[in-house]
């Protein structure tokens, strides 16, 4: 009988594209996985609560290690999947010289041409955490700036259609993310460091649950890194190219695999 491993994500498209890669690791080796997904603290709190076995994953320390504090006593953290960071960006055709720090927002021109929406996602991720510090530390609210929690769609949808009509608009983001593979955003400097930082992507794993593991397994996770371009690449296959988020782990292995096949002389450079 197969081990049942209860495999947890925060429930966004990019943290999906990140657990599918680890369960086809897992189920490489043999064991079942079941997966699901919640928002951040709801996950963070079935995962404390034993309902999840393993979460992948959590991002230390500045965004989710709040969360993960009550249970780093029954954790075992294993590899750092991606380094993700934050942002607040702006279209790439919006001139630098104009706008290269959210300090500019408050500069009078550039107020009466930037889109006063800041179009974010749920309450519970760091970016709307620190989103909102960030517009009273500014004092963007003031000038008529405004930002909004949202769906990752609403967020997304915004930010292309506002490309598309050429607009001059900030939106509230990180790295890694689908939105990066297609576009170029700008990252504004922050001066009063209210971003958060880097963090790092744990996979995370319930001592008990990890008792039960092969060794092998443990070593081969605690290794995995599959780095920021990888997750948005997958994030885009998932959310503009249709696919689910293991046919894209799927793809993506596949890949990975027949360009390891090559000789060296052979790989594409």
């Amino acid at each position: 009988m197969k081990q049942i491993i209860r495999l947890g994500h925060i429930g966004l498209s990019f943290h999906a594209a990140s657990a599918a890669i680890v369960q086809r690791i897992l189920e490489g080796h043999g064991y079942e996985v079941r997966s699901s997904a919640s928002p951040h603290e709801e996950m963070f709190r079935r995962y404390g609560e034993g309902d999840v076995d393993m979460l992948a994953s959590a991002w230390l320390s500045s965004s989710h290690g709040a969360y993960l504090a009550p249970y780093l006593a029954q954790t075992r953290k294993l590899g750092v999947l991606y380094q993700p960071y934050c942002i607040w960006g702006v279209p790439d055709y919006v001139p630098e010289e104009e706008v290269a720090s959210v300090e500019d927002l408050a500069r009078p021109e550039v107020a009466a041409r930037m889109s006063k929406l800041l179009q974010g996602i749920n309450p519970g991720a760091g970016i709307s955490r620190f989103s909102r510090r960030m517009m009273a530390a500014y004092g963007l609210e003031e000038l008529g700036y405004r930002f909004e929690n949202g769906s990752e769609d609403d967020c997304f949808r915004r930010y292309e259609d506002a490309v598309r009509r050429g607009e001059w608009l900030v939106v509230p983001l990180w790295h890694p993310q689908f939105l990066h593979h297609g576009l170029r955003i700008r990252a504004l400097a922050e001066p009063l460091g209210l971003l958060g930082g880097h963090d790092e992507a744990t996979l995370i794993v319930r001592e008990a649950c990890a008792a039960r593991m092969a060794p092998e397994v443990l070593a081969q996770l605690g290794e995995l890194s599959l780095g920021n371009r990888a997750i948005s690449e997958l994030d885009y296959m998932i959310c503009r190219q249709g696919l689910s988020p293991l046919a894209a782990a799927d793809a993506w292995l596949a890949r990975q695999s027949g360009q390891a096949a090559l000789a060296p002389s052979a790989r594409p450079q």
